[in-house]
C-alpha cells in the first residue's frame, strides 16, 4: 500500500501541474528576455564604442581635459568631473537623512507611524525627475544666491542639481537601511538592553553594525543611482562641458551631455553621434562595477544568525 502511494507521488511529481509548467515557462520567458536585452546593450555599445575608438585614442578619451567635438577633441575629465561631483553632493543629502530615517522607522517609530511614513517617502521615488529639475531650478538655486550671492552661484550650478538628487534618492536609501536593520535579530536588542545599553546606544552600536552589508549596499546602489540621473542635472547643472570643482559653477554631466547632443540634428555617421556611445559605456562600466562592489560587500560583511 505504502509502496503504491509513493509511486502516485512520483508519477504526480514527475507529470507536474500543467499551471505550474506555463508559469515556470513563463518565468524563465521573462529572464530570457532580460539576459538577451542586456546583452544587445552591450554589444550596440560595444560596437559603436570601437569605431568611435578608432579615431580617437582611448588615452586621449580618458586623460583629455577638454570635451569639444567641433574640433576634435574628446576629454571626458570635464563630463566626468561633473558627475562625480553632482553625485558627492547628492550623498552628502541621502546618507545621513536616510541612515537617520531608517534608524527612525526601525528603531524607533511605532507600527502606525512607520505605516504612516513610509508610503509618504515612497512617493517621492514616483514623482517625475523633470519635476525635481525644474525645483532644483527655481527653488533651491535661488536660495543658494540668496545664501552665497548671485555673483558666486551662477543659475545653473552643480550643487543645486546635487542636493534635489540627494532628496530623490533619498526614499531608496531610507527603504533600503530600514530593511537591513529590520533584519537583525531582536535577540541582539535585547541582549544590549539586558546590559543597560540604552535605546539610542543599541541602535548605533549592536544594531548598525549587524546590518552593515545591507547598509553599504544601500550606499552604493544609491550612488550608482545617482550617477545614472539626467533630467535634473539636465535642467538644473548646465550646459557646456567645464572642468571645474567649484559647485556654483555650470557643468555638464555625462547624461545630461547625452540628453542635450542625442536631441539635436547629428549624423548617425559622425564621429560625434558615435562620442555618445562611448560616454554611455563608461556610464554603464561605472555602474557595473559598483554593482559588484555592493555584491562583494554584502557577501564579505553578511551576518548570519540562526
Amino acid at each position: 500500500m505504502k509502496t503504491n502511494e509513493a509511486e502516485g507521488i512520483a508519477e504526480f511529481r514527475r507529470r507536474g501541474r500543467p499551471g505550474e509548467t506555463i508559469i515556470q515557462a513563463f518565468l524563465f520567458f521573462c529572464a530570457t528576455v532580460s539576459v538577451l536585452t542586456t546583452a544587445g546593450i552591450i554589444i550596440v555599445l560595444g560596437a559603436e564604442s570601437a569605431t568611435f575608438f578608432k579615431e580617437v585614442s582611448i588615452l586621449e578619451f580618458l586623460t583629455g581635459t577638454e570635451w569639444q567635438p567641433a574640433i576634435g577633441k574628446f576629454g571626458i575629465l570635464p563630463l566626468l568631473n561633473a558627475t562625480i561631483s553632482t553625485s558627492l553632493a547628492a550623498m552628502l543629502v541621502a546618507l545621513p537623512l536616510g541612515m537617520a530615517v531608517g534608524l527612525y522607522l526601525s528603531e524607533y517609530a511605532p507600527a502606525r507611524v512607520r505605516d504612516t511614513l513610509k508610503p509618504i517617502l515612497e512617493v517621492l521615488a514616483g514623482v517625475p525627475t523633470v519635476v525635481y529639475g525644474y525645483f532644483a531650478l527655481t527653488v533651491v538655486t535661488p536660495m543658494l544666491r540668496g545664501l552665497f550671492g548671485s555673483e558666486t552661484v551662477e543659475v545653473y550650478n552643480t550643487l543645486s542639481a546635487g542636493l534635489v538628487m540627494g532628496v530623490l534618492i533619498l526614499p531608496l536609501v531610507s527603504s533600503m537601511v530600514e530593511d537591513a536593520l529590520s533584519a537583525v535579530p531582536r535577540s541582539l536588542r535585547e541582549a544590549a538592553f539586558a546590559m543597560g545599553a540604552t535605546r539610542l546606544e543599541t541602535g548605533v552600536q549592536v544594531v548598525v553594525p549587524a546590518a552593515f552589508s545591507g547598509i553599504a549596499a544601500a550606499f552604493i546602489l544609491a550612488l550608482s543611482r545617482a550617477v545614472g540621473e539626467t533630467m535634473i542635472v539636465a535642467l538644473a547643472a548646465g550646459a557646456g562641458p567645464k572642468l571645474t570643482l567649484n559647485p556654483f559653477k555650470a557643468a555638464e554631466t555625462m547624461t545630461g551631455h547625452i540628453v542635450r547632443i542625442s536631441g539635436g540634428d547629428l549624423s548617425y555617421d559622425s564621429i560625434d553621434y558615435r562620442s555618445l556611445f562611448a560616454i554611455a559605456l563608461v556610464l554603464f562600466l561605472a555602474t557595473l562595477l559598483l554593482n559588484v562592489a555592493s555584491r562583494r560587500i554584502v557577501k564579505k560583511y553578511r551576518e548570519v544568525y540562526e
